[in-house]
């Protein structure tokens, strides 16, 4: 006995199940896979964005420093005489080439950590302490924009922060070392870098490291 209906019941029955299968969701283990997966890729790019803005923060450090380490040259090269009244027949003093005078103050008095500092930009504050001699003023070096690093300008030995540095200099008065130092975490621990310049005795030139010195640079 032919029962269509019953045919037309069970084809449809076996259509759903099929569909049933094949639209089928995710198991809890395929879901925490991909929830793991996608949790390592967060980290990565996390960890990738991080690198990124600390590599932009040191290159700031580096360019400042190897701007301090120009003024520093720049100054030793311009020519410098006394004033005096010569007589008639009489020779002039010498001209003299000189290295600028430590920076007493380092920019800011404290290693910013984590933070950014406002330089002052007042007379007589942060850069713009020193004279045509010594100090800032001296290298005619200053920054207006918030950093993250210390600064640091020492003649000779004076004011060292880097004493491992290979070129490290041996002390003679015209002697240089151009520094900063920083705590981009805030956790401590403080990287440096640092750049000399020294005058070459035989040929009164100054000649400065090939590179920055850098110690510690991501902490």
């Amino acid at each position: 006995m032919n029962w269509p209906p019953i045919r037309s019941i069970l084809k449809l029955f076996k259509m759903t199940q099929w569909e049933n299968n094949r639209i089928r969701g995710f198991s809890l283990v395929e879901l925490m896979i991909t929830v793991a997966i996608i949790g390592v890729l967060a980290a990565l790019a996390l960890y990738g964005v991080r690198r990124y803005l600390a590599a932009a923060k040191t290159a700031g450090a580096r360019q400042n420093v190897g701007a301090i380490a120009r003024g520093a040259v720049a100054a030793y090269e311009r020519e410098s005489v006394k004033s005096e009244a010569l007589a008639e027949g009489n020779m002039g003093q010498k001209k003299s080439h000189k290295v600028c005078n430590t920076a007493k103050n380092k920019v800011p008095v404290n290693v910013p950590q984590g933070k950014k500092y406002q330089p002052k930009t007042k007379a007589k504050k942060d850069f713009g302490t020193g004279n045509a001699k010594k100090g800032w003023m001296c290298l005619r070096f200053s920054i207006s924009q918030p950093i993250y690093y210390r600064y640091s300008y020492g003649r000779g030995t004076s004011g060292q922060i880097a004493p491992n540095n290979p070129a490290a200099v041996t002390g003679q008065a015209n002697a240089f070392e151009a520094g900063a130092e920083g705590d981009l975490n805030g956790d401590g621990a403080t990287s440096l870098f640092a750049m000399t310049g020294q005058q070459n005795n035989k040929t009164k030139q100054m000649t400065i490291a090939s590179q920055i010195y850098v110690e510690n640079e991501h902490e």
